[in-house]
């Protein structure tokens, strides 16, 4: 049984779209049953007034008021005539059916019509028969005053019952009509529906497996080609949500496994032995920084993640974002040193100003200075400048570079170009920072190679 909803409507497409043919074609069928039953009344009612026109014409053809006195002439069918009529002369009764009391109300409504004159139809009923009674004036031959008139009558019993038998019959045909739209319509929109439910479980079954099937390359109707198009954008939504959580965790992972190490190895070499209080106070404030770097870096995916690649708003000075890095670098022991320089390479004392808040700008050139510390040999620079509606950053370290052959894969997820080379590394930090980077409008691609090793640049909106 078909489950309904609480205000009494189909809970399904198919049942809603039959009971709206139904009830639309009910309307119709109502108007066009009423007309056609008016229609069929009226024309009945015009039979047999005009049958008893005729007839009252025959009666008339028989009355002979030229004499003295009206003479009512004998016919081969006097009796078929007489059996339903009336005579009068003025209001004076010459001759009336045999089977009508004087004091019936069919014989009252005669001499009514007779008394009024002319040509006049009104149905009279007498118990439960009605009858139709139409007059005729039958006048004299030199116009004289002395007329007479003849009122016939007619029982509506056979013509009511062909009238409720045709509305019968119209209210059964109406009957069998609905009941064949309802069928018709439940099937065709049932057929109709069939491909929009298989499409809807096969996008069910791919959501869930993450699969590369879509519905494009088969042809099918307009609106099922729309319903196509619009699943399979929404099958490409969630394979790129699936693939930006993976990826998210794996970012969390490499990018949280650093300052993870550092909290761990601090305390293990606390609790070793016995520390001083200078060097107790080290341990706790690396421990403290290494906590708050695995805040931020936790936030900041976080917050990039919710966002969904959107651009980042607010604004940062590039020079103490940089020389923070810097300072928290030199653990490494290998100098970083940070100049900010105009467009012709020359050192400028204007403050460069990124159009993204400083946490992202840090997550965005951390990677790049971790990687370049890797690889240094004597040092690290970075150069900050400005551009026209941009700043552009640059991490140049004097290391032995990026192989040629290895430069169109260095910000592919999970590819080093030489993963025996003894530095750590999942190979996830460069994919991170390019994706940071444009989701702020912005870019991270490997510079011209030079005298330097490897030359990263950043560029970024103005603030």
């Amino acid at each position: 049984m078909r489950l309904l909803r609480a205000a009494g409507r189909p809970a399904t497409l198919r049942g809603r779209l039959s009971l709206l043919a139904v009830v639309t074609a009910a309307f119709v069928m109502a108007v066009f049953t009423i007309a056609f039953n008016a229609f069929v009344h009226q024309h009945l009612a015009r039979q047999a007034d005009d049958l008893l026109r005729a007839r009252g014409s025959a009666i008339a053809a028989t009355v002979d008021t030229g004499g003295p006195v009206l003479r009512v002439l004998e016919t081969p069918q006097e009796d078929l005539l007489d059996a339903n009529a009336w005579i009068y002369q003025g209001a004076s009764l010459v001759e009336q059916p045999p089977s009508a009391p004087p004091d019936s109300p069919i014989t009252r409504e005669a001499a009514r019509l007779a008394a009024q004159g002319g040509a006049r139809c009104a149905t009279a009923s007498h118990g439960a028969v009605d009858v139709r009674l139409c007059s005729r004036q039958v006048p004299s031959p030199g116009g004289g005053p002395r007329t007479a008139t003849v009122v016939t009558a007619l029982d509506l019993a056979p013509y009511r019952a062909s009238g409720d038998t045709l509305m019968l019959a119209s209210l059964a045909l109406d009957a069998v009509m609905l009941a064949c739209t309802y069928g018709v319509t439940r099937l065709a929109v049932g057929r109709a529906l069939r491909p929009v439910r298989m499409m809807t479980d096969q996008a069910a079954r791919w959501s869930a497996t993450a699969s590369e099937e879509r519905f494009s390359g088969v042809p099918r109707p307009a609106e099922l080609a729309r319903l196509g198009a619009s699943l399979d954008a929404f099958l490409d939504r969630i394979r790129a949500a699936l693939r930006h959580e993976q990826q998210l965790t794996s970012e969390l992972s490499h990018e949280l496994r650093n300052p993870l190490a550092t909290i761990v190895a601090e305390l293990d070499w606390w609790q070793a032995r016995p520390r001083g209080e200078d060097e107790t106070l080290a341990a706790q404030r690396a421990i403290t920084d290494s906590a708050r770097t695995m805040q931020t870096i936790c936030d900041t995916l976080l917050a990039e993640a919710r966002e969904d690649a959107r651009r980042t708003p607010g604004t940062a000075a590039v020079l103490p974002v940089l020389k923070a890095l810097a300072a928290r670098a030199d653990q490494a022991g290998v100098p970083v040193r940070v100049l900010a320089v105009g467009e012709d390479g020359e050192p400028i004392d204007g403050e460069p100003i990124a159009g993204v808040p400083a946490a992202v700008l840090e997550r965005i050139l951390s990677p790049l200075l971790d990687n370049a510390l890797r690889y240094a040999a004597t040092a690290v620079h970075i150069r900050a400048s400005r551009e026209p509606g941009r700043v552009r950053i640059e991490v140049v370290d004097d290391g032995p570079g990026v192989p040629d052959g290895f430069r169109a894969h260095l910000f592919q997820p999970g590819r080093r170009a030489d993963p025996g080379d003894g530095h750590d590394g999942a190979g996830l930090g460069l994919p991170l920072a390019r994706r940071l980077a444009r989701s702020a409008g912005g870019e991270a691609e490997l510079g011209e190679p030079g005298d330097e090793g490897a030359v990263f640049v950043v560029t970024l909106p103005a603030g």
